[in-house]
């Protein structure tokens, strides 16, 4: 199985474009969003990706929306690319107080974004991805809880079931951005109850768990992440996830419920998990652990997936 960082997902055409894009061949990846009109899933996604190829290049994107005028797909991945250049910037949480002036550009950064959102909703007014695009703008500003919740409203009424929208949610629900535990994990298994079989919402469980641990409230045991009553959860919720690899964010469900199996040391599930992911890690949950690519190639490598 050969590594590819960077790129959790099953889709050519994002491939294409995704590499397109780093070569600063715009119109690729313009091309490979406006194909994703009425596939929320599909289109949360390339956006996503190809947000983060073009960081660095948003006054282009810029130029391009400005020159196409009411084309809500470049407003929608200029305002996205404009979340990502500002994520890109963010100080270190120790480093605030020193770096005053690099907070104050990641804020006003991230402010720029809304704007563009705001007009891409406006004229797709039917399309949930530039409010979950808002969700993580939200987040980052670490708007008051009523922005939050009135955002996630507006996802939910468009298409209930949109998983980046609820990986969202669920960040806004953790302790480490001012919510609770208990919350958290129960907006995580009722989402995950409600979804239908093969969908990778059963993975925010998962999740969940990661991110109460990397929060530093929660008891740990299983190599220092899990405790035996979370890993018996994430193992039930595994069983009810049939794994429909057609999924847009089919991968990045493997590597999350991979990983925990790994760090559990429970080998079999984890390599049958990550061999599914055919070779590509996501930023999520492997970030917790250190840089995603050494994290994923590291744990691929120790149960035999690759070469050492």
């Amino acid at each position: 199985m050969r590594i590819i960082t960077e790129h959790p997902w099953s889709d050519a055409v994002l491939d294409d474009a995704f590499a397109a894009v780093r070569g600063r061949v715009l119109e690729a990846g313009a091309a490979a969003i406006g194909a994703t009109r009425g596939d929320p899933e599909r289109r949360a996604l390339r956006v996503e990706a190809l947000s983060r190829a073009a960081v660095g290049q948003s006054r282009t994107v810029e130029a391009l929306a400005v020159l196409h005028g009411a084309d809500p797909d470049l407003w929608l991945w200029l305002g996205r690319t404009r979340i990502e250049e500002a994520w890109a910037i963010k100080p270190d949480v120790r480093a605030r107080a020193v770096q005053a002036r690099r907070l104050q550009a990641f804020q006003e950064a991230m402010e720029a974004a809304r704007d563009p959102l705001l007009l891409a909703a406006a004229l797709a007014p039917s399309d949930p991805v530039p409010w979950e695009a808002m969700m993580w703008l939200s987040l980052g500003l670490d708007r008051p809880r009523q922005e939050k919740d009135a955002l996630w409203s507006e996802v939910v009424r468009r298409h209930p079931a949109l998983y980046p929208a609820a990986v969202a949610r669920l960040m806004a629900l953790s302790p480490a951005w001012g919510g609770g535990a208990h919350e958290m994990l129960g907006f995580a298994r009722q989402a995950a109850a409600r979804a239908p079989d093969g969908d990778p919402m059963a993975a925010l469980v998962p999740l969940a768990h990661f991110e109460r641990v990397a929060s530093g409230r929660s008891p740990m045991s299983r190599g220092g992440w899990f405790s035996d009553e979370a890993l018996r959860e994430v193992v039930s919720y595994a069983g009810r996830w049939l794994g429909r690899d057609s999924h847009p964010r089919a991968i990045e469900a493997h590597n999350l419920f991979g990983a925990a199996f790994y760090l559990a040391d429970l080998r079999r599930p984890a390599r049958g998990h990550l061999l599914r992911t055919n070779g590509r890690g996501s930023r999520l949950p492997w970030s917790y652990l250190g840089d995603p690519a050494q994290q994923f190639g590291r744990a691929c490598s120790r149960l035999h997936l690759v070469a050492a």
